[in-house]
This record gives C-alpha cells, sequence and structure tokens, in this order.
C-alpha cells in the first residue's frame, strides 16, 4: 500500500507540472529505433526527439550511440507533436548546456576518448559532448604527424585546452594525455632501477659539468664530472668522447633522473655488469674494453 500511495503521489506531482515551449527537462530512454528516440519524462505523456534533431556529430549514430535507459536532456520544441506527445530537441539543448559540460570537463583536466570525423586544414575536427572540436596537428602525437588521413576513423583520448561559447571554439589535444603516460612509462622504467647495479652505457654527449650516457631502453643517466675518474680533470672531455662505450654504476634514481658514477665501478669485478634490455649479467670481456683498460691508454693512471 505504501509503495501504490507513492506512486499516486509522483501521478499527482506530474499533472500539476507544466511544461512550456523552451524548457530544458529530462527524461529516460523507452525506446529507440531509427527515426526517432522516446522518452519517459515522468509526465502525462512522453517526449519524442526525432534523429536528425539529436547530435550534429556526422558519426553519430542512434542506434549505436543510444540505449534504453539512458538519460536525455533535451529542449521543448513543441508541448504538442499533433499526436499527443511532446517533441524534443537534444542539439538546442546541447547549444545550452554542453558548454558548461565542456568548462567542467576543462577544470578537473578530463581525459575524453573521441573519434576523429574528419580532417581539416591544420588538424583533424572530433565531436564532444555534440559540440565540433578542433585538435590542432601539433596536438595529434609528440612527435611531428606528417599524414593526418591516418587518424580519420581513429578513437584519441583528449584533453580540452580552449573551451569558449562565446566563439564556438573548442580545442583538443591529445599530445597532453600521451606525454603525461610517456612520463609515467620512463619513471616506472627508472624506478624498476637499483642503486648500485652496474650497467654499461653509451656516452651520448658531454657537458661542462659531466657526461650523459645512454642506457638504452629509452633511459640516460648523467655522470657528474667528480664521478668520471679518480684523477681530477677540468672537463669531461679530456677523458671521454661521444660513442665511447663506458660502464656506470647507478648511484641514485631521485625525481625520476639517474645519477651515475664511473670510477666506482674501476675496482668492480667484470661479472657484475648487467644489462639492462635483457636483465642478465654479461662478462665484462665480452661487453668491450674496461675502463680501467681506457684510463690506462689515455694514460689517466699515470703519475
Amino acid at each position: 500500500m505504501q509503495e501504490t500511495m507513492k506512486d499516486y503521489e509522483k501521478e499527482l506531482e506530474a499533472s500539476f507540472r507544466t511544461i512550456q515551449e523552451g524548457d530544458i527537462i529530462q527524461g529516460t530512454v523507452i525506446d529507440v529505433n531509427e527515426k526517432e528516440v522516446t522518452l519517459d519524462l515522468k509526465y502525462y505523456t512522453q517526449g519524442i526527439i526525432r534523429v536528425e534533431d539529436m547530435s550534429d556529430d556526422p558519426g553519430f549514430s542512434v542506434l549505436t550511440d543510444v540505449h534504453e535507459g539512458d538519460l536525455i536532456e533535451a529542449t521543448v520544441v513543441k508541448t504538442d507533436d499533433g499526436q499527443g506527445n511532446i517533441l524534443l530537441s537534444k542539439k538546442e539543448a546541447n547549444a545550452v548546456l554542453a558548454w558548461e559540460v565542456l568548462a567542467g570537463y576543462q577544470e578537473d583536466k578530463r581525459s575524453i576518448p573521441v573519434k576523429i570525423s574528419e580532417v581539416v586544414n591544420a588538424g583533424v575536427v572530433a565531436y564532444v559532448e555534440g559540440v565540433r572540436g578542433f585538435i590542432p596537428a601539433s596536438q595529434l602525437a609528440i612527435s611531428y604527424v606528417e599524414n593526418l588521413e591516418e587518424y580519420k576513423g581513429k578513437t584519441l583520448e583528449v584533453r580540452i585546452i580552449t573551451v569558449d561559447q562565446e566563439k564556438e571554439k573548442l580545442v583538443l589535444s591529445a599530445k597532453e594525455i600521451l606525454k603525461e603516460k610517456e612520463k609515467e612509462a620512463h619513471n616506472h622504467k627508472v624506478a624498476m632501477l637499483v642503486p648500485g647495479t652496474i650497467l654499461e652505457g653509451t656516452v651520448e654527449s658531454l657537458q661542462p659539468y659531466g657526461a650523459f650516457v645512454d642506457l638504452k631502453d629509452g633511459l640516460s643517466g648523467l655522470v657528474h664530472i667528480s664521478q668520471i675518474c679518480q684523477k681530477r680533470i677540468r672537463k669531461p672531455s679530456e677523458v671521454l668522447k661521444v660513442g665511447d662505450k663506458v660502464k656506470v654504476k647507478i648511484l641514485n634514481t631521485n625525481d625520476g633522473k639517474i645519477s651515475l658514477s664511473m670510477k666506482d665501478v674501476e675496482e668492480q669485478p667484470a661479472e657484475e655488469v648487467e644489462d639492462i634490455n635483457e636483465g642478465q649479467y654479461s662478462s665484462g670481456e665480452s661487453l668491450g674494453t674496461s675502463l680501467g683498460d681506457l684510463f690506462a691508454k689515455l694514460g689517466i693512471g699515470e703519475k
């Protein structure tokens, strides 16, 4: 009896409710077909949205994108479509409501999946909440994109970087998310390195303050000038050149940066050198000239 009274109260409330043209109301999808979507408005009559009034997105498919039970907000176009139903437009509601939603997405830095619908000059187009968004070519990937056509039809994760309702301007970026994921992957690799481990790497650049060593697998670390050799040197180029194979010891991995030492390896047994890619210990003889031999040839150890 209690449930019956509650149902009666809802029906009574609906009977006193007034819906006017221009109102934005919410309903639950109770039927979907190729021509229209039917909504339960908790009112004495149903709401109807014609397919052409659902979305501006050319990739929109009513049978794929709309399901029974979905909640939809739409604008009242007519209170009677000639058959006793309320005629609604989701596109008109989007013009009012979507920009508020988009502003919220931008503030929350939300990752949004979008499908690229077309290629235009200097970028591509995707729709978010029914609003046309532009992704500049420079924001599609971390590196330069030469062929934009390859992105047509692809689904990307994007973030909103510009939302301007007055100018109807929506700019999206996939690059921001990709850079964050790349940084996370890099930090994970760095976190897996154990201080004290000895690796072999290749000198990739020399700076006044030290040498950067490529450790493979997308990782590189810095050997500070004070950690290059036992002998005091004024600049790394006195004992090193780009391309040299060197053995280094991991000192620490603070803040995602790898600090290395070469001088700490001089007395280390060769068999303790580890290959970062294979994760296996290798013989120092098979990896190349030892650091001690290199210094001997350069005359560093001579007094």
